[in-house]
């Protein structure tokens, strides 16, 4: 796999397999969890790292 240098934001990598696992999972199961981590991330996280989390997700840093 080549590599390629982020300079911003965030990137993952995964496995081809752990790609095929999640893709059988059932849609509706997938969207629960998704909810159910960004209500976690919402209650959990204190002001400051939610401010990060958007800008990382803004591509800003």
């Amino acid at each position: 796999m080549k590599r390629t240098k982020v300079l911003k934001g965030y990137h993952h990598s995964y496995s081809e397999e752990s790609i095929k696992q999640y893709m059988a999972l059932p849609t509706e199961m997938k969207l629960k969890w998704l909810e159910e981590v960004n209500r976690f991330s919402y209650c959990a996280l204190p002001p400051k790292n939610k401010k990060i989390r958007e800008l990382l997700r803004a591509g800003k840093i």
